[in-house]
């Protein structure tokens, strides 16, 4: 006699399947079913005989005897729609149609690994101390130190350093450097330090005289106050500190 078969889904505490019956199967032909383990391709037929069709793959680790199979309409759903409590019925005698699930509970879990192989409380952790990790050559750490990635990457030259420090008060007297033969440029140092308009230090000098080229602020920015174009902004190899008096710049007619 042919039988008619349906898909279903097969869930247990550990397991979730997907899989074909023949609704000829009865309730006992199930359980052993879902509780064999086999690697070979082989299938029981109505009468347990063997015969080459599917795997059987359907491992719950729960034992025939412990077994309570219930019908599903869905895997999210609460209430079953029957037990399959008379392991001579048929499963189309249940109405089992396709998709539907079928739970399989473990009656007596003290006898049989269910739940187990999910829990890991009781599973020896592998831990390590700083120390011990920072001397594996097996771990992210050491990749990344032979790799040099991330905070062991080599510093860039272009990376931003300290400024060096310049010895040139704010208030002194001073005297720049001028390509001009016997033309001195003399002033007072208003600011020492970086700016936007350039890297590095600079020395900001209000002069004596109106040869300068801002009143202390470039593009915006104020770093000092001055007169317009008493101002000017030098490197600090360019200054030379120390007793410069003030001297008057006698400018001809032709040069004004």
């Amino acid at each position: 006699m042919m039988y008619s078969t349906v898909n279903v889904f097969v869930v247990s505490p550990d397991t979730r399947s997907e899989r074909r019956f023949d609704l000829g199967l009865t309730v006992g032909q199930l359980k052993v079913r879902i509780a064999v383990f086999s690697e070979v391709p082989v299938r029981l037929d109505l009468n347990g005989a063997k015969r080459g069709q599917n795997k059987l793959e359907l491992i719950t680790g729960i034992p025939v005897q412990n077994q309570e199979i219930s019908v599903l309409p869905s895997e999210d759903a609460t209430q079953a729609l029957c037990v399959l409590a008379d392991d001579d019925k048929k499963l189309g005698f249940y109405g089992i149609h396709d998709w539907q699930v079928l739970k399989v509970n473990d009656l007596n879990p003290a006898t049989s690994f269910t739940g187990q192989l999910s829990d890991t409380s009781q599973v020896d952790k592998f831990e390590l101390s700083e120390a011990e990790y920072a001397q594996r050559q097996d771990t992210v750490l050491a990749y990344k130190q032979r790799h040099k990635i991330g905070r062991f990457a080599d510093r860039s030259s272009e990376e931003p350093q300290e400024p060096p420090h310049v010895d040139i008060p704010i208030g002194a007297r001073c005297e720049v450097e001028s390509a001009e033969k016997d033309f001195r440029k003399r002033g007072t140092v208003r600011y020492v330090g970086p700016t936007e308009f350039a890297k590095g230090i600079w020395v900001g000098i209000e002069y004596d005289e109106p040869i300068g080229k801002n009143d202390g602020s470039v593009k915006g920015k104020r770093y000092f106050e001055c007169q317009p174009n008493f101002g000017v902004f030098v490197k600090p190899e360019r200054v030379k500190v120390g007793d410069y008096p003030v001297e008057e710049i006698n400018f001809d007619d032709e040069e004004m």
